[in-house]
């Protein structure tokens, strides 16, 4: 009898086994104290708090709950930043290690490169647009600007209100955040925060047919289109000799630069139809609502082929990296 009691002692334990570990500064490589942790987990009805505690002055902390069944996920709360970290199955609840960053709204402070590309696909039942910006911060402070945001962007009339973009943070599963309103016409920002890592950020919608894409130069370095092979453009507004075809890959698409002072608008010519992706419907839309007329917005899966987008680019325009750009004087 002792000996079947055994194992079921055990796994009962294990059940009932607190959480406890510490949060650390990454910043200063400190112990940090006060930081909010929540242990969530997907219920019914979304994510569901099992239980908040505080971080002492030690940065230790200690949940009194039992470890649900996986996925579980522990939410640490810092200067006004979340950081996630994932409870896989079988692993130890006692010793975690929770790692936080300060938070600093000055882009000096912050050592960060972007890639930004647009894609564009015209169809006759529409104009595809995904535009994604990837930003590395390779330093230690996470980066919240309320005010600038962390991207801004352009978005044409027909579709403001009804776009939302997809926020892929690092070690964080995709969400959505609503465009914010910025003081210029037509220019929206997101201001979700841009930790130490990867952070993608993905606004995608669909335009009625047109001939003709109307935007603006926001960021300090050119911007990358991409189209399908079957689609030319041509342009003006930027500058005098308009858009610039970079390369070709084959038979599959076309890369293109447009640059300027920032702020400026643009205005592209399109010739042809074309979808980047021919196997399957990579670019399904999010949160779709089927009953909303057109144009239609959402998020379009570009995840699925952004490393196939950006390695093209890479692999075009060389060691220049026209993508890349060290951050701005503050």
């Amino acid at each position: 009898m002792k000996g079947l009691l055994t194992p079921l002692f055990l796994a009962t334990s294990s059940l009932m086994a607190q959480i406890s570990g510490v949060v650390t500064n990454a910043t200063t490589d400190k112990p940090q104290a006060g930081v909010v942790i929540n242990l969530v987990h997907p219920g019914e009805n979304g994510m569901q708090t099992l239980a908040t505690v505080k971080s002492d002055a030690d940065g230790k902390f200690k949940i009194d709950k039992e470890v649900p069944p996986p996925p579980a996920l522990l939410e640490a709360l810092y200067q006004d930043v979340q950081y996630n970290q994932v409870l896989p199955p079988g692993a130890p609840t006692q010793g975690v290690r929770l790692s936080v960053f300060n938070a600093t709204s000055q882009m000096a402070q912050v050592s960060v490169k972007q890639q930004h590309a647009l894609v564009l696909e015209p169809g006759q039942d529409g104009i595809r647009v995904n535009e994604t910006f990837l930003i590395e911060n390779s330093g230690k402070t996470t980066l919240l600007d309320p005010v600038k945001g962390s991207v801004q962007f352009f978005l044409p009339k027909a579709v403001q209100g009804t776009t939302k973009v997809s926020i892929q943070a690092p070690g964080g599963m995709p969400i959505t955040r609503a465009p914010e309103k910025t003081s210029q016409a037509d220019v929206f920002k997101v201001s979700y925060p841009i930790k130490p890592g990867e952070t993608d950020y993905e606004v995608g919608y669909i335009l009625p047919p047109s001939k003709i894409f109307n935007g603006k130069a926001l960021g300090q370095t050119p911007l990358v289109l991409v189209t399908p092979e079957a689609v030319q453009l041509s342009g003006s507004g930027i500058k005098e000799d308009g858009i610039r075809q970079l390369g070709q890959d084959g038979p599959r698409a076309r890369v293109y630069e447009v640059s300027g002072a920032v702020g400026s608008s643009y205005e592209l010519r399109i010739e042809g139809t074309g979808a980047l992706q021919t196997g399957g419907e990579g670019t399904a839309q999010q949160n779709e609502d089927d009953g909303s007329p057109k144009p239609t917005a959402g998020n379009a899966r570009l995840y699925e082929r952004l490393p196939w987008v950006l390695g093209l680019t890479f692999s075009i325009l060389g060691l220049g990296g026209v993508l890349l750009y060290r951050r701005s004087e503050a």
